[in-house]
């Protein structure tokens, strides 16, 4: 996300001393993107980041596949995910390939024990029930129903949940997570054309500078491994911090659809992108308002990419039998469109109530044994008459 950010107490210049009031140096490093060449953000430590007491065990958290290959439409009741009380421990991977992991969570509880780090995959979460706070090493973002979350890789991070009704669906990107870059001019600006603008933003805010010593426990993601590590000092130890590379937050209510006289393509609906998939959202919005109009989407075919599609409120105007918490999987390869009936209801509907996101994928997903348990087994017939 190209905008400029910054929190508490930074010196003037870059890679200068910054001394402490006892006048000893804080410690300042680097939290950046690409090499040296994408985004970055410049923090200043109590502490030093570096230092690391033990490393106390390993296990291998990869998804377990299925099957690796399908053709197969999928209807998948993510409500069926069963809860439980630790944040990683509820999420589960349900759809996945190469650079992408899609999954739910249901956690009960609020991540407290210990610290997370993602080293492989920047994360978006996006909070179909619940609210809470983020709290993060660059500061603390408020979130609720609706919010997406957007966590670079490396962030660390803990998650305070207030209720224990949480549901979460969350993405696992092994490419950089953007705002496309057909809504941005050339120095990074949201353009007039995009369905959002840069005061839609959550930013991270309240910036907790913890100068502790003891044993922190610090989880990292990585290689598809989880590491339980013991570190020293709170990883909370930032006193400020400039730059681009860091969490925020956006609520899927501020996107302003974008429609037309006659059925506008997926596209329209984009909200983020990387180079492997890219992030839609359908929100209420007035149908097409052409005199002969069919506002139901024409039927399409997937031949580059596999399109998921997570179903959070309303009624989703152009499937039948959909719940809160459904997912659908329309693997590229087939054409896909309306449910029967769907077409046809459709004209004459000045506007719609559903709310949706999903993710297109432009290589094909594995299904997880976790999606297994959830399949409804019967999805791939529903175009039948």
């Amino acid at each position: 996300m190209p905008i400029y950010h910054t929190l508490g107490s930074i010196p003037r210049k870059r890679h200068v001393q910054f001394r402490k009031p006892d006048g000893k140096l804080y410690y300042e490093q680097l939290f950046g993107t690409i090499g040296f060449d994408g985004m970055s953000t410049l923090m200043y430590q109590v502490n030093r980041p570096t230092m690391v007491k033990e490393i106390l065990s390993e296990r291998d958290v990869n998804p377990v596949i299925a099957e690796e290959k399908t053709i197969k439409a999928r209807l998948l009741q993510g409500f069926q995910i069963q809860a439980e009380d630790d944040y990683l421990d509820s999420r589960k991977a349900l759809l996945v390939n190469k650079d992408i992991h899609i999954g739910l969570a249901a956690p009960r509880k609020s991540l407290r024990s210990y610290f997370y780090k993602n080293a492989d995959a920047d994360e978006m979460l996006f909070i179909h029930e619940g609210k809470g706070n983020l709290r993060t090493m660059l500061g603390n973002i408020p979130f609720e129903y609706g919010d997406y979350l957007i966590i670079p890789r490396g962030m660390i991070y803990q998650i305070d949940f207030e209720t224990e009704n949480n549901r979460l669906l969350f993405a696992e990107s092994f490419h950089p997570i953007y705002t496309p870059k057909r809504y941005r001019n050339w120095f990074g600006q949201l353009l007039e054309h995009s369905p959002y603008c840069e005061r839609d933003y959550i930013l991270p805010r309240d910036l907790e500078t913890h100068d502790e010593h003891g044993d922190f426990i610090m989880k990292i993601k990585k290689q598809g491994r989880l590491y339980e590590m013991l570190y020293p000092t709170h990883p909370f130890d930032v006193v400020g911090w400039d730059g681009y590379n860091f969490p925020y937050g956006f609520s899927i209510h501020n996107f302003e659809p974008i429609t037309g006289r006659i059925h506008q393509p997926p596209p329209v609906h984009q909200t983020f992108e990387t180079s492997a998939f890219v992030i839609c959202s359908f929100c209420p919005r007035l149908y097409d308002y052409h005199p002969e109009s069919i506002p139901a989407p024409y039927n399409h075919s997937n031949i580059d990419s596999d399109e998921m599609l997570y179903y959070v409120d309303g009624d989703f105007m152009s499937r039948n039998n959909i719940e809160r918490g459904h997912i659908t999987l329309h693997p590229g390869g087939i054409p896909h469109g309306p449910a029967p009936g769907a077409y046809e209801r459709s004209i004459g509907q000045k506007e719609t109530a559903e709310l949706a996101v999903m993710i297109d994928t432009f290589r094909p997903l594995s299904i997880t044994e976790e999606a297994s348990k959830i399949d409804d087994g019967k999805y791939y017939k529903s175009w039948l008459e």
